[in-house]
């Protein structure tokens, strides 16, 4: 497998875990990043998810990748910056960080694979792309859901 590939394969995962998330929430890419010989595609889900939510959104992915046969490495329960680390079978690192005002970033580390290219993600974000922007602004869309009791 070399880093196009290997970015493929983070897209898929990326992909399948929002299709796994309902009611949905609405995202835009994150920074793709490369190393020697691996890559990190992220994505920001700009639907605001409240604090009174937070524990369900955390659920269902966790729920989730179990299903999926990912191997859960930690969890951290902190009501400020709660997350979860896990592994898929195949070795990639899957996060996923909820930071200020309920803003959740997922993250898919690849394995060491054979160096090469990187093209940017051929998916389509479900929210705007902020492109020419330093940062990725806070959550700004409301679901009727997950942003329940947020003012």
């Amino acid at each position: 497998m070399n880093m196009q590939e290997a970015a493929d394969r983070s897209d898929g995962i990326l992909d399948n875990v929002f299709k796994g998330i309902a009611p949905e929430v609405r995202w835009t890419h994150g920074p793709t990043s490369t190393g020697s010989c691996d890559v990190t595609r992220r994505r920001a889900v700009m639907t605001i998810i409240s604090a009174d939510r937070r524990g369900s959104f955390l659920g269902v992915v966790d729920r989730f990748w179990r299903g999926e046969g990912y191997r859960v490495k930690a969890v951290n329960d902190s009501a400020e910056v709660p997350a979860i680390f896990a592994q898929t079978k195949d070795g990639f690192g899957v996060t996923l960080i909820i930071g200020g005002e309920g803003q959740a970033f997922f993250e898919v580390d690849s394995p060491c694979v054979e160096k090469s290219e990187v093209a940017d993600s051929t998916t389509k974000p479900t929210a705007p792309t902020y492109e020419g922007m330093e940062h990725i602004p806070r959550p700004n869309i409301r679901s009727d859901f997950w942003s329940a009791g947020a003012s």
